[in-house]
């Protein structure tokens, strides 16, 4: 743990993720009952801001997400992904494991389901977003409707619900917003099921836009988060509306 601060460098959370990994090793594999872990150097707390692309960035890159839309198929996907991520203020996973009943049109916002924390929150939905998202629900539909044809299991649904709610897993309002293109075994339940997409591919459909679009800075879609924030309190939002958008625990946070 000393030789990961002195020598490896790392941040306090990279120490933290070790230390973890040690204490359940210790003691759910080699059974130990009492772990004493604390004799060790600590990392240096790392005090670095967000990065934050100005609108102008912003723009041009959703200028390129526009144009792969074009393309059809899992780039469009991923290019509606990132459009949400940015106009709702959403973490990559909270994204990804949206599902059909969590966009409300009429009223203009989506819910976030368990986001970190285990906390529900409303969030906005960008007016410009929702042909896009009709469309894309459209397609969907049919996706939806094979894998009810080919009798596959419903997807995955959260805590305890199979067992309450045996065949809500087949109904549309749960499948995902955003589902993958290919079927996969889910490993809890050892079944073929339709998962959500993968947040890999997500992230990877943002650094190639973000060459696209010509933005020399080290952008990720977390990056879109802070850009969503910086940008509310840009147009005179104060900053408790802010951290509810963004379900912050502590308003400190949302101050960094």
């Amino acid at each position: 743990m000393s030789d990961l601060a002195v020598k490896g460098g790392v941040v306090m959370g990279t120490q933290k993720q070790a230390l973890n990994a040690m204490a359940f090793y210790l003691k759910r594999v080699r059974g130990f009952e009492q772990v004493d872990l604390r004799n060790f150097r600590k990392a240096k707390e790392s005090q670095k801001l967000p990065v934050v692309l100005s609108k102008a960035e912003v723009l041009r890159l959703l200028d390129a997400a526009e144009e792969e839309t074009r393309r059809g198929g899992l780039a469009r996907t991923y290019a509606l992904m990132l459009q949400v991520m940015y106009a709702s203020g959403l973490r990559v996973m909270e994204c990804v494991r949206l599902r059909v009943k969590d966009i409300d049109f009429d009223n203009g916002y989506l819910m976030v389901r368990q986001g970190k924390g285990n906390k529900d929150r409303r969030v906005p939905l960008a007016r410009r977003l929702k042909e896009p998202l009709r469309e894309h629900l459209a397609g969907i539909r049919k996706m939806f409707d094979d894998d009810r044809a080919a009798d596959l299991d419903g997807v995955h649904m959260p805590g305890a619900f199979d067992r309450k709610s045996p065949g809500a897993g087949k109904e549309w309002t749960w499948f995902w917003l955003f589902p993958s293109p290919k079927l996969s075994v889910d490993p809890r339940a050892n079944r073929v099921r339709r998962h959500h997409v993968h947040e890999n591919g997500v992230q990877r459909s943002m650094k190639r836009l973000s060459e696209v679009a010509r933005i020399d800075k080290r952008v990720t879609c977390h990056v879109l988060r802070h850009s969503f924030a910086t940008h509310l309190l840009e147009m005179g939002r104060d900053i408790r509306t802010v951290q509810e958008l963004l379900g912050h625990e502590s308003v400190q946070t949302t101050m960094i």
